[in-house]
C-alpha cells in the first residue's frame, strides 16, 4: 500500500485526520524507519499520462491533450532522471 492509500485508510476508518499531527512525522518517514518504502516514489504523473493516453484514444483531434501528454512524459523523464540520480529508483528503470 502506498503511503497516501494508508493516510486514506487512517482518515476514513480511524478518524485519524493526519498522520504528522499523531506521531510527529509523516507516514512515508514512517514507512522507512521500518524498513517499508515504496519501490517507486508516488507520483502520480505516470497515472496522469496513462489517463491522458486513454482520452487520445478516444479523442483523436483532441491538440491540447496531445500537448499536455508531452509535458506530462517530459515531466517523468526528468522526474525518473532525478530519482536515479538520488538512488531512490533503480539505474534501468524505464
Amino acid at each position: 500500500m502506498t503511503p497516501s492509500q494508508i493516510g486514506v485508510i487512517l482518515r476514513d476508518s480511524h478518524g485519524i485526520a493526519q498522520v504528522k499531527s499523531v506521531t510527529g512525522s509523516k507516514m512515508l518517514c514512517i514507512l522507512k524507519a521500518h524498513g517499508l518504502p515504496p519501490e517507486i516514489p508516488e507520483d502520480h504523473l505516470i497515472k496522469k499520462a496513462v489517463a491522458i493516453r486513454k482520452h487520445l484514444e478516444r479523442n483523436r483531434k483532441d491538440e491540447d491533450s496531445k500537448f499536455r501528454l508531452i509535458l506530462v512524459e517530459s515531466r517523468i523523464h526528468r522526474l525518473a532522471r532525478y530519482y536515479k540520480k538520488t538512488k531512490k529508483l533503480p539505474p534501468v528503470w524505464k
